[in-house]
């Protein structure tokens, strides 16, 4: 697997932000304070591959984006972090990320690579983030942590011409082990809201912790 994103990979991502596909069997799961959630069940995991379109009020495109790469800031306000970080090796970085699991579960690692663009389209600010996993990074799974092995992430950011941000979200995460599949899919029904919400108080704080720098 590719240690890069080609350019195709991030058009693809960028149109969805206009026209997003939702040909096959993509059905709508959830509505909810303008974020719509679809999700496509994938027949060789028994999970579910999401999409997410909605709107960020009060919080600009460019201060979510840079919100979003800053790994460090995420640490203080997404509370499900136990670990991430950057990690250098020979022909490229990926990140390192341990998540929080309740008990009796054992928490789940990743390894991933991501990388972002920004894209000037007919006078419009575009920010796309790619992610996925990096299964041929060497870097050694850890006792007692499951590591997720399947895991890719798509999102896109601009004005909403209000001060706020119109975003689109493709995701599908495999965190293995024996965790009911009803359960998994229940937590991300329940957890991309939850997570916008977050991402919004972390936009409006942002100020103050580049200040404490």
């Amino acid at each position: 697997m590719s240690l890069h994103f080609g350019q195709e990979e991030f058009d693809a991502a960028r149109r969805e932000l206009d026209d997003i596909q939702l040909g096959g069997e993509w059905e709508l799961l959830t509505e909810n304070m303008g974020v719509k959630i679809y999700r496509l069940f994938d027949q060789e995991t028994k999970l579910y591959e999401y999409k997410v379109v909605g709107v960020l009020s009060d919080c600009p495109a460019e201060l979510c984006a840079d919100v979003y790469m800053d790994l460090g800031y995420r640490k203080q306000w997404d509370t499900y972090v136990r670990e991430l970080q950057e990690k250098e090796f020979d022909d490229h970085t990926a990140i390192y990320w341990v998540v929080k699991y309740p008990f009796p579960m054992s928490d789940r690692d990743y390894v991933y690579i991501r990388e972002r663009k920004d894209f000037q389209v007919e006078g419009r600010t575009i920010y796309v983030v790619l992610a996925r996993s990096s299964p041929n990074t060497p870097l050694a799974e850890k006792s007692g942590v499951i590591r997720v092995k399947d895991y890719k992430q798509s999102l896109v950011m601009e004005t909403d011409g209000a001060g706020g941000t119109k975003v689109f979200l493709n995701y599908f995460d495999n965190p293995g082990g024996m965790i009911p599949n009803w359960l998994v899919n229940w937590a991300a029904k329940t957890g991309v809201p939850a997570f916008l919400t977050n991402m919004k108080k972390a936009c409006d704080n942002y100020g103050k912790h580049c200040q404490k720098k």
